[in-house]
């Protein structure tokens, strides 16, 4: 007998992560794209369609096809994730249920586009969970418990901050800033203080192995390579992970500010359980160097960094199977 494959999807700007049900995390790839221009023919999805991003011919444009976290081009999302999900189940015995994640507060028009692109990909059920719920549900907070759970949500094209009890969200925010953001403003820095153009991969490899929130004790250090403005000709450029600091403070504190508000509208109860208990950091942005700090340092409540930060939505997402019951009386709407 056919086995019906149960599948969590985290839709972000930046990665899909795809967790099956029984088996785990099975398949992470960035969310880009290629498109041949003349008839719109995909001829390349995801780490594949990655490489090529500034380095494909004129007749190929490369793209993502979300931004801030919701669908930007609703077609190519819809084959990027037929893509994904064939990618996950191997063989399509029978379509899948699918949990796929939204960002809190997305609109009903962004929500509706989610589940009819799932469907096309050849999903059997489709269920919008939101994106703190499923993050902190694949983080291990006793979310169904009636205390405040705080979760921070860093991702590539959104950030979301969210208190959550009993599976339900009694406060948050979400800005659509993210990773990306961070990447644009590395990009800005170096052009500015060393004249030199930065390809985005470039910028985001930076972030990743010299990246900081705060000063370190030891800087780190590295090369990056990129076009003179002035010349227009190659050149290389050693950058600190004290430039990266820099670079960032303005997304950065549009995070804090976002978290504070979050901390500023929760009621007393819970605000006392986050004090006992920290908030618990997710997302690819939370790997940044010094932010949990940064984050303790200026609202004085405890922060977390989730193990496996990365993967905690879409396994949060593939739990929510068996929690849709729950998840419905206190959300409404799937």
């Amino acid at each position: 007998m056919a086995v019906l494959e149960e599948l969590g999807i985290d839709l972000g700007t930046v990665n899909v992560l795809v967790y099956v049900r029984g088996r785990g995390i099975v398949l992470q790839e960035p969310s880009v794209v290629a498109q041949e221009v003349e008839t719109g023919q995909v001829v390349a999805v995801g780490e594949e369609a990655r490489a090529m991003m500034g380095r494909a011919p004129e007749t190929i444009v490369v793209r993502r096809p979300l931004r801030a976290g919701v669908i930007a081009d609703y077609r190519v999302t819809q084959q990027m994730l037929f893509h994904f999900i064939k990618g996950a189940i191997g063989r399509p015995i029978l379509r899948p249920k699918v949990c796929v994640t939204v960002p809190f507060g997305a609109t009903q028009v962004e929500r509706r586009a989610v589940r009819e692109a799932s469907l096309e990909a050849g999903a059997r059920e489709v269920y919008r969970i939101p994106e703190p719920i499923a993050g902190a549900i694949g983080a291990g907070l006793p979310v169904h418990t009636p205390g405040g759970h705080m979760v921070v949500d860093l991702g590539g094209g959104a950030s979301q901050a969210a208190v959550i009890s009993v599976y339900g969200v009694v406060a948050s925010q979400a800005i659509r800033e993210g990773g990306v953001r961070m990447d644009d403003a590395i990009a800005t820095y170096v052009r500015r203080k060393y004249n030199l153009i930065l390809g985005q991969p470039t910028a985001e490899e930076a972030k990743i192995r010299v990246g900081a929130a705060i000063p370190l004790d030891e800087p780190l250090r590295m090369d990056v390579q990129g076009r003179d403005q002035v010349t227009g000709l190659p050149r290389a450029v050693g950058i600190s992970s004290d430039d990266i600091s820099e670079a960032l403070e303005e997304p950065i504190a549009l995070i804090i500010n976002m978290v504070k508000s979050v901390l500023e509208r929760t009621p007393p109860e819970l605000s006392s359980d986050i004090i006992d208990r920290g908030m618990t950091m997710i997302g690819g942005g939370s790997l940044l160097r010094g932010l949990d700090q940064l984050l303790t340092q200026e609202t004085g409540v405890p922060v977390y960094v989730a193990d496996a930060p990365m993967a905690c939505v879409a396994i949060g997402a593939g739990r929510c199977h068996a929690l849709i019951p729950y998840l419905q009386r206190t959300l409404g709407d799937l």
